[in-house]
Formats: structure tokens, C-alpha cells, sequence
């Protein structure tokens, strides 16, 4: 009979560690299982990542946290979505909301029926509005208002979901409480030396600079972009993935708010890369993410400090980094979770939940102590397809850029781009189809979001909205515009929900 687990060891903290500390020990919660935790207070972590994806609100839901605490101890704000400055072309704004356009109709996606409208107004019959009027997270986010979604599905209010801006080491510090009091135990040290079984390389413990040893039968490496066990032990190798994304280096700097937090997360193309703004409670969230063939180091730490909206309250901190992923993620009976597992800019908020889908999936795939080599095989197809598909939703970014004015944008626009994205643009460009997938993250709302925004616009549009009269088609438009314009109106400005919802005022 197969043995089972009876140690977790999870080397490395912050953000990723304390995730799955606090998520195994609540999932694993009646099982005969010790999980421990090795963390140097030396060894500083990442902490730059400040905004998140819907998909938290799950993992905090199946940790049984409470919203309003959660967001006090973490200093969170709400988030609709993402703004996208001078993407497209210089002077150019969108919204990635998450949330939909309208609703379906007749078996049409809602923006079928947006772009047949645009194709009769350009042959001079009737009119049609910029899709995002029809957007009510992007006109909420816009106008600085929230309130949650609402429960009816019928309702135009429960047409959008929300994610959180939140400090990440406060996150880090509230799950270690969280995962401690569920019987995690912290040992302090840096890890020296690690020990494999001879006949197979399986990892059986590791040793403390103090000369302490931790064994275990099943270890996580959280240790960051080192992947102590993962490549420093096994040689997992690494898919380097510059030649679509080639930013390599970040440079962030906290400064004081000067203006009520906004319920969404912005990213400005720059010269030689982007910048990004995460307004949270105490402060805001600054960096730019650069590619460091086209700007010195120094440079792009003056343009991100004279940028600030407030002062500094920090010294600029870099970040290097190669884009791209473990060429296995969990090998023999080691699983990387976090920067250890691969990296991707944080452009679309995902680096936290790729560290939250590794954990669910681990749990799903829970081993025994032989770490079956299906378990393997099926866990890195999840993790491959989530980071490809990420990769992809990122690289279109990058590609559809109209800019004139940078090196860089010329460059980004003229590389060759997957070719698991030139089908799903090919798609589109012929009349506004999106790939849709069982497994993977971006939706379709994401893609027609960035498509759109970035003026990529189809040839044709779906046969179904056909079906509709245009001037039925039209009315609905013109109600639904309407109907999201009313609602909006409606809600209360974000700082002053924010502010009664973690005063305990009013109830989400």
C-alpha cells in the first residue's frame, strides 16, 4: 500500500509561501499531516505586487477569511479593472474591466451586435456609441464609484466581479497568522545544503546554516526566482521567453496619495516599457517595468520618481528578472510555487493568482508519498497552459501598439508573436471571434477588452446578430447604455463605501 504524506516543508516565505501554508493547512485541516515553513528574515522578499485578479476572492472565501478584516489588516482597496494608458497610440485610454458588455443577445455575444451596429453606421445607417458606455464596471471605475455586484443574474448589476489593490507584505503577514494559529510551524534560517535520495534524487531534507536538519516527504520551493530545490537541487531547466516578452528589469517606489483611491489599477506605456499605479489605503503602489536594452537603470528610476502624483516615501528598489517558466514545475516530490515556478510581468495582475492556482492544484493532485507520476504529468499541463496563456494575453498587448514615437513600440510591434496567439488574433480579425478554452484564465470580455482598445478592429462581425431587426438591436443598445449610466449614478463613490464597509458601517 502506497504510504501518505506525513510532512509538508515549504521552503521560503512572503507572499507565495504564506499562500500555501495558509491554504494547506486549512484544506488539510483533520489529516495527519505536519507542515512547516523555513523563512530567513535576511533574505528580503519580492513584495512589489500590489494588484490582484477576482479569482482572490475565492481563495480568501475558501480560506474563511472575513472581507472587512482582510482589507483592514492588508490596507486593500477595490478593484473593476485595469486602465491602459497610450497602449494603442499616444494619448489613448481603455479599461480591461472584469466584467462583461451587456448581456448576450439572441445566442450573440453582446459585442457582436456592438460591431454589426458599427459596420451600418460607417455605411451612414444610424449611429453607435464607444463600447465601453455599454461596460458597467468601466463606467463605475471611471467615475470613482462601487458597489459589489448584485445577487440576481437577471440584474445588470451582477454583470461585473471585483479584485483587490492590497500591500502584499501586509498579505503575507496576516496568512502567517492565519496558517500558525492552524498549527504551521516557522523556523527561521537559511537553508545551506540539500539532501536526495540516491537512487531516485528525491528530496528527503534540507539543512540550516544553524546545522539544523528538517526532513520531509513533500516540499514546496517558494524560495523566490533562486528555486533553491527545484533547479538548484533538481535541474528542472527554465523556457526563457524574452523573444516575446523582453522586459527584464523593474524599478518601484511607494509615494504619499493626494486624491481618493480609485477602484482600479493603471499601467502607462513609457518609452521603453510601462508604468504601473496601485492606489491602496495608506498609499500608493509605483514602478515601471523596462527592458534594459533600451534604458539604463538610473534613467528609469528618475523618469518613475518625477512621475510620482505624491512624495516618495522610499528609495527606488530594482527587481531583474528573465520572463518565461520551469520547464517542469513539479518534478519527483518538489513543487514550485511562486517566482520559483517561472515569472511574468505583472502587467495583467497575475502573479498572484498563478500562485493560488499552483495550490489548488497541488491540493486537487494531493500525492502520496511516491508522488505518482501522473500527478506530475497533470499538474505541469495545468501550470503550462495557465502560463502560456498568460504569456499570449500579455504579448498581444505588446503587439498591438500603433506607436510611432519609441524604439521600443516599433520593435515589440514588429517581432514575431506565438503562434498559439496569431490563430486566436486571425480569429478575431475576421469577424470578432475569441477563442474560448476549458482551462486558462482571460475570458472572453479580457480579449475584446485589449482588441478593442488597442484598435484591432475585426473585418466582419458573427452571422447570429443577423438574426436581430437592426432597430431592435439598436434599442437594446440604447437601453443598455442607459440602464448602465442610471446605475452608476446610483452608486456610492468608492472611498466612502471602502471607508463604512472596514469600519463595519455597512455590509458587502
Amino acid at each position: 500500500m502506497t504510504e501518505a504524506i506525513r510532512k509538508i516543508v515549504i521552503v521560503g516565505g512572503g507572499t507565495a509561501g504564506w499562500m500555501t501554508a495558509a491554504g494547506l493547512s486549512a484544506m488539510l485541516k483533520g489529516l495527519p499531516i505536519e507542515i512547516a515553513l523555513i523563512e530567513s528574515a535576511e533574505i528580503g522578499t519580492v513584495g512589489v505586487g500590489e494588484a490582484t485578479v477576482p479569482h482572490i476572492r475565492h481563495y480568501n472565501a475558501r480560506l474563511g477569511l472575513d472581507e472587512a478584516d482582510f482589507m483592514r489588516r492588508t490596507q486593500a482597496t477595490y478593484k473593476l479593472g485595469i486602465e491602459f494608458r497610450d497602449w494603442g497610440r499616444k494619448g489613448e485610454t481603455y479599461i480591461h474591466p472584469f466584467g462583461a458588455y451587456g448581456h448576450p443577445i439572441g445566442g450573440a455575444p453582446f459585442h457582436q451586435h456592438w460591431l454589426r451596429a458599427r459596420h451600418l453606421a460607417a455605411r451612414g445607417q444610424g449611429t453607435v456609441d464607444p463600447i465601453e458606455v455599454y461596460s458597467l464596471p468601466i463606467m463605475a471605475a471611471f467615475a470613482g464609484k462601487f458597489v459589489p455586484p448584485a445577487a440576481d443574474p437577471r440584474s445588470l448589476g451582477s454583470t461585473f466581479n471585483y479584485a483587490y489593490q492590497f500591500d502584499a507584505t501586509l498579505y503575507a503577514l496576516y496568512l502567517r497568522d492565519y496558517a500558525e494559529a492552524r498549527g504551521v510551524v516557522r523556523t527561521e534560517g537559511k537553508v545551506t545544503s540539500v539532501q536526495q535520495r540516491p537512487e531516485d534524487g528525491f528530496v528527503t531534507g534540507i539543512t540550516l546554516e544553524s546545522g539544523q536538519a528538517i526532513e520531509g516527504d513533500l516540499f514546496v520551493d517558494c524560495s523566490g526566482f533562486r528555486g533553491l530545490l527545484i533547479e538548484g537541487a533538481l535541474k528542472a531547466g527554465y523556457d526563457d521567453w524574452t523573444q516575446w516578452l523582453p522586459c527584464d528589469r523593474a524599478v518601484a517606489v511607494p509615494c504619499d496619495s493626494v486624491e481618493p483611491a480609485k477602484p482600479y489599477t493603471r499601467a502607462t506605456a513609457d518609452d521603453a516599457g510601462w508604468r504601473w499605479r496601485i492606489p491602496l489605503q495608506h498609499r500608493v503602489g509605483n514602478g515601471y517595468v523596462y527592458c534594459s536594452g533600451f534604458i539604463a537603470d538610473d534613467e528609469a528610476a528618475r523618469v518613475l520618481v518625477e512621475k510620482l502624483d505624491g512624495k516618495a516615501q522610499a528609495d527606488p528598489r530594482f527587481l531583474r528578472f528573465v520572463t518565461g517558466r520551469r520547464k517542469k514545475q513539479w518534478l519527483k516530490n518538489v513543487v514550485a510555487v511562486g517566482l520559483s515556478s517561472g515569472f511574468l510581468e505583472p502587467l495583467e495582475s497575475t502573479s498572484i493568482h498563478l500562485i493560488q492556482v499552483a495550490i489548488t492544484t497541488l491540493l486537487e493532485l494531493f500525492p502520496h508519498r511516491g508522488c505518482e507520476q501522473a500527478d506530475q504529468d497533470e499538474y505541469n499541463r495545468v501550470m503550462d497552459l495557465e502560463f502560456e496563456r498568460i504569456r499570449d494575453f500579455l504579448v498581444l498587448h505588446y503587439h498591438a501598439n500603433q506607436r510611432e514615437d519609441s524604439d521600443f513600440w516599433r520593435d515589440r510591434r514588429d517581432k514575431p508573436i506565438p503562434d498559439s496567439l496569431a490563430w486566436k488574433m486571425e480569429l478575431w480579425r475576421e469577424r470578432g471571434v475569441v477563442a474560448n478554452y476549458k482551462d486558462g484564465f482571460f475570458k472572453e470580455p479580457s480579449w475584446v477588452a485589449v482588441y478593442l482598445g488597442q484598435n484591432i478592429m475585426p473585418d466582419g462581425y458573427d452571422p447570429l446578430a443577423e438574426a436581430l431587426d437592426p432597430a431592435h438591436a439598436a434599442q437594446i443598445l440604447a437601453e443598455t447604455k442607459t440602464a448602465v449610466a442610471r446605475t452608476v449614478q446610483a452608486m456610492p463613490a468608492h472611498e466612502d463605501f471602502l471607508r463604512a464597509f472596514v469600519e463595519g458601517r455597512t455590509r458587502a
